[in-house]
C-alpha cells in the first residue's frame, strides 16, 4: 500500500504506482481531509498575532497528504476508470466538496488573513502580492461574507453540485462506450486504410465483438467521417455521437445549472457566468460577447460559403441534381474537396507523422530549441499505466538561462497517449506535483491524449501511431501546458504552472501548436514512416494552404458551443428550472446568436455531451479558447520579429512602433532570445503576475484580434 502521509521516495516524488491500493484510495481521503482540517484548525487557533508566516505560509504548506491522495484519485479517474475507480471518485467528491467550503467559511482564520493583509507591508505586484489577493479571492467567492443561514445553503450546493457533476461524468462516459458503432460487412468500411480497420478490429475484439469497432470521441463530429465513403455508415456514426448520452443526463445537466445560478445569486452575481467571468483576464461577460460578436458574423458566412462548394462537390461525384448535405457527411465531402484543392491524400500524409518521430523529434525538440531544455526517457520509473511513460526534464548543456546550471534536472513528465475503454475522452494535462519552492518540490505532470492504439505496441515504446495533422497539434498543445507546469519558478504552490485562469492558461499551449509547422521543426520530425523520406516540399506547402481550410465549419461548431454553454448559465434559478426542451432550448440561443446553419453544423458539444461543462472546469468558459487564441495570434509575433522582440526588451514603446512586420519563416538559432523571454516573463511566473502587463512586456503593445481574425480566414469580421 502506498504511504500518502510522507512524500515518495522517487525521483522528483513521483508516486510508488505499483503500491497503489484501490480498495485503500478512500480510507486513505478521509484520513487526508481529517489531518488537513486540523491543520486548518490549529492555524486558526494559533494564539500569536497573525503573521505572514504562522497564517498565510501555513495555510499554503497545509494538506501535501491531501494532495498527494487527490493527485492519484483525479489521474486515475481520467485515465483508468474502472468501475471501482469511478466509485472511488463518488465517494469523495461531495465530502472534497464540504470540507473546501469549511475551509472557505472558518470565520477565525478569515479573520486572520484579513489582519495579515491591514498588518503586513506586501510590495505591490510581487507573489505575496498575487498569493494574498488569491487568498481573500477565495474567501470572499466561498462565502466568508455571507450571513451564516447563507453559509449553510451555499454549502450544500457545493455539496450537491460536486455529487451531479461527478455523476454526469460517470454517466457520459458509459454511454460513450455503449454507443460505439460496431461494423459486421467489411465493404461498409470503404474509404478507410487497412491501420485504421486493423485498429477497429482490434477494439472490436478487446470488447467481445466480432466484425470492427469504431468509438466515440467527445466531439460532435468525429474524425473517421472524413473518410467513411458509404454515407449509410457515416449517418450511423454521427446519429450515434449526436444521441450518445440520450436523456440520461437531461436532469443532472438541469439541477448543475438550476444550482449555479442559485449559487451565484446567493454570492451577488447576477448569473453564474458573471461570477466566471470576474475572475478570467476577460473580466466580465459583456467583454466576451463582444469577442464572440466579432467572429461570429464571419464564421457563419463562411461557412454558407463552405457549404455551398461541398454542395457543388457532393453532386459533381455523386451525379445528383439536387443533393442534400447534412452534418453527417459535411465532413467527408469537405476532405474531397480539400485532396482535389490542395493535392493532399490525408492518408498519405499521416504516413509522415508518426506518434514517436511527432514527440520526440518534432515538440521535445522545439523545445530544446527554444527554451534550452532536453527531454530523456527513465526507463527506472514506472508509469501508472503500462503506456504511460516517464521522462525526465532538464536544463540543456547549452542552457544560459539564469540561475539554473546546465543539466539540472527541472522535472518530470508522464506521457500516456493511447486512447482505451477506460480513458476519458479527449486530451489534457495534469499533475501529480507542483513545483513550489516554499515547499522544495519540483513538478511531476502528465499528458494524456485519445490516439488508437496501433496494432503492434512494444511495451515501453511510445510507438509509430500515424496522426493526422489535427492530433499533431494536439500533440504540441498538451505539451505547451506541460511546459506551463514544467517551467514554473514560482514560491507558492496555490500560484504555480497552470494555476492561472482559463482564458491565460490556453495561451502557451496554444503559442506552441505554431511550431508544429514551422519548417525547421518540420524537417525535423516529419518523415515517411516506412522511408525515413522527409516530407516533400510540394506537401509541405500543401500543409501550410490547409491552415485556413474549413475554418469557416471549424470556427463555427466552436462558437455554437460557445453560445451554449454561455446560454445555460446566464439563466437565472427560475429560468433554469423551466427548461423543459433541451433540444429547443440550445437551438433558441444559436439562433439569437446569429448562427442560423446549425442544421447542418451542430455545437462541437451539444449540452448532452458537454463534459467540459458540467463535469469539467470550464463551466460558462468555454470561450477561454478564443479568448486565449487573441493572445497567441498577436503573441506569435514577437516570436516571428525576433528584431522587435529583442527591441521590446529594451524599449516597448519603440518595439510597438515596429512589431507589425510578417515573416514567412523563423530562424530558431536566432529565436532562442525570444523562447527565453517568453519563459521568463509568461512560464516561469505562474498566477503571480498581472497577464495584461506580462502579455504587453513580451509582445511589445496590448493584444489585438485582427491577427486571430487573419489566421482563422474572417478578416471581414466586423472589428468595431
Amino acid at each position: 500500500m502506498l504511504d500518502f502521509d510522507t512524500p515518495s521516495s522517487l525521483p522528483y516524488e513521483l508516486p510508488d504506482f505499483a503500491k497503489v491500493e484501490v480498495s485503500e484510495l478512500v480510507p486513505a481521503f478521509f484520513t487526508a481531509v481529517d489531518d488537513h482540517a486540523a491543520e486548518v484548525a490549529a492555524i486558526a487557533a494559533t494564539p500569536e498575532e497573525p503573521t505572514w508566516e504562522n497564517t498565510v505560509e501555513a495555510l499554503e504548506a497545509s494538506g501535501r497528504m491531501l494532495d498527494r491522495v487527490l493527485a492519484v484519485i483525479f489521474n486515475y479517474a481520467g485515465t483508468m476508470a474502472t468501475p471501482e475507480i469511478r466509485d472511488v471518485e463518488e465517494a469523495v467528491s461531495p465530502p472534497l466538496a464540504k470540507h473546501f467550503s469549511e475551509l472557505y467559511l472558518n470565520e477565525a482564520l478569515w479573520e486572520r488573513i484579513k489582519r495579515v493583509d491591514e498588518n503586513t507591508q506586501i510590495e505591490e505586484g510581487s507573489e505575496e502580492a498575487a498569493l494574498m489577493a488569491y487568498w481573500r479571492r477565495k474567501f470572499r467567492r466561498g462565502g466568508a461574507e455571507l450571513a451564516p443561514e447563507q453559509r449553510d445553503e451555499l454549502k450544500q450546493i457545493d455539496e450537491r453540485l460536486a455529487e451531479l457533476s461527478t455523476r454526469f461524468g460517470r454517466v457520459l462516459q458509459e454511454q460513450t462506450e455503449a454507443s460505439a458503432v460496431l461494423i459486421t460487412l467489411e465493404e461498409e468500411l470503404a474509404g478507410l486504410s487497412e491501420a485504421t480497420r486493423e485498429v477497429l478490429a482490434t477494439d472490436a475484439k478487446e470488447a467481445g465483438k466480432q466484425g470492427w469497432l469504431i468509438r466515440l470521441g467527445l466531439p460532435s463530429v468525429q474524425p473517421i467521417l472524413e473518410s467513411l465513403e458509404n454515407p449509410e455508415v457515416r449517418r450511423r456514426v454521427y446519429e450515434a455521437s449526436l444521441q450518445r448520452a440520450g436523456t440520461a443526463n437531461d436532469e443532472t445537466l438541469k439541477e448543475i445549472a438550476r444550482l449555479r445560478a442559485r449559487r451565484a445569486a446567493l454570492l451577488g452575481y447576477a448569473s453564474h457566468a458573471d461570477f466566471v467571468a470576474e475572475e478570467e483576464t476577460a473580466g466580465s461577460v459583456d467583454a466576451v460577447k463582444g469577442l464572440l460578436n466579432q467572429v461570429i458574423p464571419a464564421a457563419v458566412g463562411n461557412a454558407h460559403g463552405e457549404y455551398k462548394r461541398l454542395l457543388d462537390k457532393q453532386a459533381v461525384s455523386a451525379g445528383e441534381e439536387n443533393p442534400e448535405l447534412t452534418g453527417a457527411d459535411w465532413a467527408y465531402w469537405s476532405a474531397q474537396l480539400k485532396q482535389e484543392e490542395l493535392s493532399v491524400d490525408e492518408e498519405e500524409l499521416r504516413s509522415y507523422f508518426p506518434l514517436d518521430q511527432v514527440l520526440i523529434d518534432g515538440a521535445f525538440y522545439a523545445a530544446q530549441r527554444l527554451y534550452g531544455i532536453e527531454v530523456v526517457r527513465r526507463e527506472d520509473l514506472e508509469g501508472y499505466h503500462p503506456e504511460a511513460l516517464v521522462w525526465e526534464v532538464r536544463e540543456g548543456a547549452d542552457s544560459s538561462y539564469p540561475g539554473v546550471a546546465p543539466g539540472e534536472g527541472i522535472g518530470l513528465i508522464i506521457t500516456d497517449m493511447y486512447a482505451r475503454p477506460t480513458k476519458r475522452g479527449g486530451a489534457w494535462m495534469s499533475s501529480f506535483v507542483d513545483q513550489s519552492d516554499l515547499l522544495g518540490t519540483k513538478p511531476v505532470v502528465v499528458n494524456v491524449l485519445n490516439i488508437a492504439k496501433p496494432a503492434e505496441l512494444a511495451p515501453g515504446e511510445v510507438g509509430r501511431a500515424l496522426l493526422s495533422l489535427d492530433e499533431v497539434a494536439t500533440v504540441f498543445h498538451e505539451f505547451g501546458h506541460a511546459l506551463h507546469g514544467l517551467l514554473s519558478e514560482v514560491r507558492y504552490p496555490s500560484l504555480s504552472g497552470t494555476s492561472v485562469p482559463r482564458d491565460f492558461v490556453e495561451f502557451p499551449s496554444q503559442i506552441n501548436e505554431n511550431w508544429a509547422l514551422q519548417p525547421e521543426i518540420l524537417a525535423n520530425y516529419a518523415k515517411h514512416v516506412d522511408t525515413g523520406e522527409v516530407l516533400p516540399a510540394e506537401l509541405v506547402a500543401a500543409v501550410q494552404k490547409q491552415a485556413q481550410w474549413g475554418e469557416g465549419f471549424a470556427t463555427t461548431e466552436y462558437v455554437a458551443a460557445c453560445v451554449v454553454d454561455l446560454a445555460w448559465h446566464q439563466l437565472t434559478e427560475d429560468e433554469a428550472a423551466q427548461v423543459t426542451d433541451i433540444a429547443a432550448f440550445e437551438r433558441r440561443a444559436l439562433e439569437e446568436a446569429g448562427i442560423d446553419i446549425a442544421d447542418k453544423i451542430a455545437p462541437r458539444y451539444r449540452s448532452a455531451y458537454f463534459n467540459h461543462i458540467f463535469a469539467g472546469g470550464y463551466s460558462a468558459d468555454y470561450w477561454s479558447y478564443l479568448w486565449a487564441e487573441v493572445l497567441d495570434a498577436d503573441g506569435f509575433q514577437a516570436f516571428v520579429d525576433t528584431g522587435a522582440a529583442r527591441e521590446a526588451s529594451l524599449d516597448a514603446d519603440d518595439a510597438a512602433k515596429t512589431s507589425g512586420a510578417e515573416a514567412e519563416e523563423i530562424d530558431l538559432d536566432d529565436v532562442r532570445f525570444a523562447g527565453e523571454r517568453f519563459r521568463r516573463m509568461i512560464l516561469s511566473r505562474g498566477a503571480t503576475i498581472d497577464y495584461e502587463d506580462a502579455f504587453w512586456m513580451f509582445r511589445g503593445r496590448q493584444r489585438s484580434v485582427e491577427p486571430l481574425l487573419r489566421r482563422r480566414g474572417l478578416a471581414g469580421a466586423v472589428t468595431g
